[in-house]
This record gives structure tokens, C-alpha cells and sequence, in this order.
């Protein structure tokens, strides 16, 4: 298997840590009752955390398809260059810092560590278009 292809793999595991990380936060906020049941009850706002983690979880589900895709096809197409890994690399690593540093509010740096996970995802789809 190459370095992207186990990257995209690992991605998808830091996947489930967002979703769990933002499950746990609202499910300590609204409790176990809550989550275990329908969730038809109007809920007080989320705590600045939570929201947070939310919205880091809608970030990474916005650019993970097109991650997935740029890796199936650059393996598709038998494409794997020292691009196509550092682009895989930086996009995952600047997925795992993302998270900590929307969970703690942490402006600018954030975004920025943002933007290199986006300039990885360019780098493969550079290296296969």
C-alpha cells in the first residue's frame, strides 16, 4: 500500500476523533438521555466548545471527499511521486493540529495550519491533472 493510501486510511480514522471528540462534548452538555433518545426536544445553544468542535468537524467533511478523491485517482492513475506523498502528509498532519487548535479557539494559526492541509490536497491534484 503506498504512504497515501495509508495516509487516507489514518484520515479517516482522525474522521472518527472529530466526531467522537464533538460527540462527547454534547453529550456531557445535553447528557446520556438526550443522546440515547430521539432528540426531538428544543436544546439550549451548545457550549463554545462544542460549537467549535462542530465546525471543525463540518470543515474536515467538507475537503475529506475531495482528499479521498484526489488519492483513489492519483493511485488509480499509478501516480505516486515524492508530491503526491508530502501533499498526502500535509494535508493529514494539518488535519490532526487543526482540531486541538479549533477545540481551544486558537485564531490565525488556525487557519493557517488550514491552508497547508489545502495546499497538500492541491499537491495531488497537481501531480494528477
Amino acid at each position: 500500500m503506498t504512504t497515501e493510501l495509508t495516509l487516507l486510511a489514518w484520515t479517516i480514522v482522525l474522521a472518527i476523533v472529530y466526531i467522537i471528540a464533538f460527540d462527547v462534548v454534547r453529550t456531557g452538555q445535553y447528557g446520556t438521555k438526550w443522546n440515547m433518545g430521539p432528540r426531538d426536544a428544543a436544546m439550549p445553544p451548545l457550549s463554545p466548545v462544542a460549537e467549535r468542535l462542530g465546525r471543525a468537524q463540518a470543515n474536515l467533511f467538507e475537503t475529506l471527499p475531495l482528499f479521498i478523491g484526489a488519492v483513489l485517482i492519483a493511485h488509480a492513475a499509478g501516480i505516486h511521486t515524492p508530491r503526491t506523498v508530502l501533499g498526502a502528509e500535509l494535508y493529514f498532519w494539518g488535519r490532526v493540529i487543526y482540531l486541538p487548535l479549533y477545540a481551544f479557539g486558537v485564531p490565525v494559526v488556525r487557519s493557517l495550519v488550514w491552508l497547508v492541509s489545502v495546499a497538500g490536497l492541491a499537491l495531488i491534484l497537481i501531480a494528477v491533472l
